[in-house]
């Protein structure tokens, strides 16, 4: 059965070019389009499709307004919003994300139509086949709630926290907690983060897949949530505890040696990893290299590997790793992998992940 998705713009153009893009997924069936979130919303009622494609700024009716609508009507229907890299539209696209869109594209601005072209289905493909792997996750979870197996045989129930055996024997505390997430990471974090005690103790380092512009609304969104201050990180300060830094979008940023024994942050330009910039593993292999065995790792939704190559590294050293579970991620790529290369320590769902932490950082 293929994908009904409805496209909604209120430019003919890209009501065209997105509709044209995702008609070569041989996985979508493009079921209709509309031009404001109003009629969005009488299509949605008429063409029942499993996924919109939502600008961000549309007349009549915007894409948070039919969000809003959506969740107040109960509907189960996915939401990858389409934004423009304007400060406004960072902005609404991180409220759309907190609202439970599943996530997001930019608009491209390429010279020409062919360019562009590809660079939507660059965007649009991975997303999209992300999004059927949940939705069919999400339909078996339905018809029957199984247990789900791991690696190493241990039974793991939703809901439940899945430890290994020798981590009760660790004694030593974590000085620094870092995290790799991505797809549905806005709203995940959004989650974790505020559950986190203002004098957690730690400096908390975070890589969250984004663009430019875009983890800049991200940490000043969570800083008005959180007891913990959080903010975008700079190039050169200090780590201090209770601040948690997101990487800017576009670049890398891992932790590094400061004067007299204090640990700084560095913004590079380094190449990405796993087609990720910033990347988790760039900055696990730094808190690995800085912080030894006093440190946790944390890996929680998102598409494709980027983390467990770092968590490993970490692991080496004997840090605390974290995988946040299958239930619970939007979707379970990055804990997936990092779980089966049998790196990962702990298995929590979302609600559970904090306490996770703070028992790592307060033995």
């Amino acid at each position: 059965m293929k994908l009904r998705v409805l496209v909604v713009d209120d430019t003919i153009f890209y009501r065209k070019i997105i509709s044209d893009v995702l008609s070569q997924l041989s996985e979508v069936e493009v079921v209709g389009t509309a031009g404001n979130g109003r009629i969005a919303l009488t299509r949605i009622e008429s063409l029942k499709p499993d996924l919109i494609t939502l600008d961000v700024e549309m007349p009549v009716l915007d894409g948070l307004g039919v969000l809003k609508e959506i969740k107040k009507r109960g509907l189960d229907i996915g939401v990858i919003m389409v934004s423009t890299l304007t400060k406004r539209g960072t902005e609404i696209t991180m409220k759309a994300l907190e609202l439970g869109a599943f996530d997001f594209i930019t608009k491209p601005d390429a010279e020409t139509l062919e360019e562009n072209f590809k660079a939507l289905l660059l965007a649009l493909r991975p997303r999209i086949r992300a999004f059927v792997r949940r939705y069919e996750l999400r339909k078996a979870l339905r018809r029957k709630k199984t247990d789900l197996k791991l690696k190493e045989k241990v039974v793991h129930v939703p809901g439940e926290v899945v430890r290994k055996v020798e981590l009760e024997r660790r004694v030593e505390k974590s000085d620094i907690v870092a995290i790799g997430i991505s797809t549905g990471g806005p709203n995940a974090l959004t989650t974790m983060l505020p559950m986190l005690p203002g004098d957690l103790g730690v400096p908390v380092v975070v890589v969250q897949h984004m663009p430019p512009m875009f983890t800049k609304s991200l940490a000043d969104n969570l800083d008005q949530k959180c007891a913990l201050k959080v903010k975008e990180g700079e190039d050169g300060e200090p780590l201090v505890p209770n601040t948690v830094y997101i990487a800017p979008g576009g670049k890398q940023m891992k932790v590094a040696a400061g004067v007299a024994g204090t640990k700084v942050l560095r913004i590079t330009d380094d190449p990405p990893e796993n087609n990720c910039k910033p990347a988790a593993d760039y900055l696990f292999r730094s808190v690995a290299r800085q912080f030894k065995s006093k440190a946790t790792g944390v890996i929680m939704t998102g598409m494709g590997n980027d983390g467990t190559l770092g968590l490993k590294v970490m692991k080496s050293f004997g840090a605390v790793t974290i995988a946040q579970d299958e239930e619970t991620s939007v979707v379970y790529g990055m804990p997936k992998m990092a779980i089966e290369a049998g790196v990962i320590d702990i298995i929590a769902p979302l609600d559970k992940i904090a306490q996770e932490i703070v028992n790592t950082v307060r033995r």
